[in-house]
């Protein structure tokens, strides 16, 4: 099993997608009714798709999962170019720190980091920050599911790509927590490997782990779940 997607709820996913194309220097997978997707590939590490997902109506509440952009010696230069592809300035109440948050055009606030010895060899993707209710113990959840291995960020508990290339996945303590069936504006998806257990054995381990399965949606292939901390994930089956 391994992490595939970076999926994003958007009410314009082709406006949405091209913004984040643009930002990141993807490459366009699909452009199409259901949706805009664009891969961002790591030399010599991992590959990570993000795909944007048209919605009715947009999530309300926190967003409990957020891009962290490698900015380092060229920050400025870099949120100077992100404004004039169609980023705004955001407060979420950040103070005075020594990273910028922007927001896309949908409203999902992101941040443009100052230099830091772990975003080397990152990529234009520093981090995926997840909000956890114990990140200890959804590291180590996150760490079973994805094969990625632990690693030392400043007292930040995150995990990488066994190449030790690509962004970080870091836990941090969440500011609230999940409340009922409000939806993650962004979400995670993993796909299953030829050879690797069936769906329902690893159905099983999640719900040991202290995960959660949604109610079964028979139109799509993948099943969904809650991690230990309420946010979403997708299980897609293996290709072939």
């Amino acid at each position: 099993m391994y992490l595939e997607n970076l999926v994003f709820d958007a009410r314009d996913p082709w406006t949405l997608g091209r913004f984040w194309e643009a930002a990141l220097g993807t490459e366009t997978l699909t452009d199409d009714p259901g949706g805009y997707e664009t891969r961002l590939a790591v030399p010599d590490g991992p590959d990570l798709d993000l795909c944007f997902q048209p919605v009715a109506q947009p999530a309300h509440g926190p967003r409990r999962l957020h891009l962290d952009l490698r900015g380092g010696a060229e920050q400025q230069q870099v949120v100077d170019r992100l404004l004039e592809l169609g980023a705004t300035r955001a407060d979420i109440g950040q103070g005075d720190v020594p990273w910028v948050v922007l927001a896309d055009p949908e409203g999902n606030a992101f941040c443009v980091m100052e230099e830091r010895a772990a975003y080397v060899g990152t990529g234009p993707v520093a981090a995926l920050v997840l909000w956890s209710a114990d990140p200890e113990r959804d590291r180590d959840f996150w760490q079973w599911l994805s094969g990625w291995e632990p690693v030392d960020e400043g007292g930040v508990l995150a995990l990488r790509h066994p190449s030790g290339r690509g962004p970080l996945l870091e836990l941090v303590p969440e500011d609230e927590p999940k409340r009922g069936s409000t939806k993650n504006h962004l979400h995670l998806d993993l796909r299953l490997e030829p050879g690797d257990d069936e769906p329902e054995t690893v159905a099983q381990s999640i719900l040991a782990r202290g995960g959660q399965e949604l109610p079964d949606n028979p139109e799509v292939p993948w099943r969904t779940y809650l991690d230990p901390s309420g946010n979403e994930l997708c299980v897609l089956p293996a290709r072939g």
